[in-house]
């Protein structure tokens, strides 16, 4: 694994820290590559349940490196995009945990993961106008998906940056906490995640994001493909024995 993004993996949760320091945590070609192989790692390995990504020395990630950008290095991993993730993101769940600056890219990051979890500190924001570029990794469809559809426009046309507070306040984020805290505050909300079923989860994220363009007349149908098999699993006995006996369950994936 390349040394500026470290993975560690406990009790079925992996962690990813994007470690360039020096350079805010800024996204090369390498530095995608890796996350991109952790991002398979998480998906084909069933002891993994989910992953937290997260930064090194109090940020999260400043997006792309522009110096390597002007020499004509584009971060981006064929079939996963920006940042090894941006276009593809894993099916298991992935926790941002945000210090400092999520912008550009970084924001773009954040927006590809399922929950964030933010310092007080944090700054979020998709500048690239600022630097004759436009948010290509996701800040301009994601966004607004995720935020109002006027907000989206405002920080995409001016650039400018919203705090943590006012990212919970629009529903960008779905923890606030004290600086420093961030990754242990995901990995709580990893751990409450982990002890759930493994394909209720899989299967509860798969219809969350792809219901998004499903019509009305087919919302339950569409569901059904995906919540059918959880009814019949051996997981969904295992639960409601589980909870009949008071004991916690012991889940096999299947």
């Amino acid at each position: 694994m390349n040394k500026e993004v470290e993975t560690t993996i406990e009790h079925g949760i992996m962690t990813v820290t994007i470690n360039r320091p020096r350079a805010r945590n800024a996204i090369t070609r390498a530095v995608s590559e890796a996350i991109a192989l952790a991002m398979d790692e998480l998906d084909s390995d069933p002891a993994i349940r989910l992953a937290i990504l997260t930064g090194s020395d109090n940020t999260f990630c400043s997006g792309m490196d522009l110096k390597s950008f002007v020499q004509g290095e584009i971060p981006v991993v064929e079939g996963r995009g920006f940042a090894g993730l941006c276009e593809a993101p894993p099916k298991k769940p992935l926790i941002a945990a945000v210090e400092g600056y999520a912008l550009a890219g970084g924001l773009e990051i954040a927006l590809a993961c399922d929950l964030i979890v933010a310092a007080e500190n944090a700054k979020f924001g998709i500048p690239e106008a600022k630097r004759g570029l436009a948010a290509a990794a996701g800040g301009l469809v994601r966004l607004p998906r995720q935020i109002p559809w006027r907000i989206a426009m405002e920080l995409a046309l001016t650039g400018e940056f919203i705090d943590a507070r006012r990212a919970y306040e629009l529903g960008l984020v779905n923890r606030v906490v004290a600086p420093g805290s961030s990754l242990e505050t995901a990995k709580s909300l990893a751990r409450t995640i982990a002890a759930n079923g493994p394909l209720a989860i899989a299967a509860s994220k798969r219809v969350i994001v792809e219901s998004q363009d499903w019509s009305l007349s087919e919302l339950f149908s569409r569901q059904d493909e995906f919540l059918a098999p959880i009814a019949r699993s051996e997981d969904a006995i295992e639960g409601a024995t589980a909870f009949a006996e008071k004991r916690a369950p012991n889940w096999k994936g299947r």
